[in-house]
């Protein structure tokens, strides 16, 4: 039962969001070894403003023992 969840700044068309979501289960069903039906993703628009407190605070530096692709910034 993955769930994938991406946060991103807006902008992107709902093409861009749709093809993104469709290329990243189309790859953890096939890593992970699950039925299309087990999975979920939801996009979330992040403000730039926001990022710190919204994405880096409780998703990046809360839990960086559970990052397996760290930031190549920091805030």
């Amino acid at each position: 039962m993955p769930h994938i969840s991406v946060k991103l700044f807006p902008g992107r068309s709902e093409a861009v969001k749709q093809r993104l979501a469709d290329a990243l289960v189309k790859d953890v069903i096939e890593i992970v070894g699950c039925d299309e039906a087990s999975a979920s993703l939801t996009i979330e628009e992040i403000s730039s403003g926001a990022w710190k407190e919204k994405v880096y605070e409780p998703d990046v530096r809360a839990k960086k023992d559970q990052l397996y692709k760290k930031p190549g910034y920091s805030l």
